[in-house]
C-alpha cells in the first residue's frame, strides 16, 4: 500500500495491484463474520481512477457490445426516435428497399413524410421485427402441432421406407 498525504492530517491509501488479492480476501472474510460490506457493483473507471457506478442495464448493454466486438462484428447503437432513411431501414432488416417500401406502403410498418422522402422510426422497425419473430413461432408451433397429430414423430428413421 502506498499512503499519501491529503493534507490536515488526513492520509490517502492506494493499494498496489499485488495486494488487491488479498484485499478481496479480507472483505470476503469480514463479510463470512456478519460486517456490512457494501457488494461490488459495476463501474467504468477512468485513467484518473474516478468511478461511475453503473446501472444494471447499462452494464448488461455494455457487456453485450464488448461480446460482439471482440468476435468482430460491427455494433451501431442508436436511440429509439432515431429516423432513418428507407435504404437505411431496409440495411437494417436485412431486405432490398423496394421490399421494405412495399412494406410501408402496405401499413405493416409506420413511417413519415419529410417533404417527398420516407422516415422511419427505428422504434417502429424494431417493433416490425418482434412482431414477425412471434408470427413466425406461432407457424412453427402449428406445424409441429400438424405433425404431431398427422404421426409423423412416430415414425422410426432407421426403419426403411414404406412402398404404396
Amino acid at each position: 500500500m502506498v499512503s499519501q498525504s491529503a493534507g490536515a492530517g488526513a492520509s490517502t491509501y492506494l493499494a498496489e495491484s499485488s495486494d488487491l488479492a488479498e484485499i478481496v480476501d479480507l472483505v470476503a472474510a469480514l463479510g463470512a463474520r456478519g460486517v456490512a460490506v457494501p457488494s461490488a457493483s459495476p463501474a467504468l473507471v477512468d485513467a484518473d481512477g474516478r468511478r461511475v457506478e453503473l446501472p444494471r442495464p447499462v452494464f448488461e448493454a455494455l457487456r453485450q457490445v464488448v461480446t460482439a466486438m471482440a468476435t468482430g462484428q460491427g455494433v451501431t447503437i442508436a436511440p429509439h426516435n432515431a429516423m432513418l432513411t428507407t435504404q437505411e431501414a431496409a440495411d437494417f432488416l436485412g431486405i432490398s428497399r423496394p421490399t421494405l417500401v412495399r412494406l410501408l406502403v402496405d401499413g405493416a410498418i409506420p413511417y413519415e413524410m419529410r417533404g417527398r422522402h420516407r422516415r422511419v422510426m427505428l422504434a417502429h422497425l424494431l417493433d416490425y421485427l418482434d412482431h414477425a419473430r412471434a408470427a413466425r413461432r406461432l407457424v412453427l408451433e402449428e406445424m409441429v402441432r400438424e405433425g404431431e397429430d398427422a404421426g409423423l414423430y412416430d415414425l422410426d428413421p432407421t426403419a426403411p421406407p414404406r412402398t404404396a
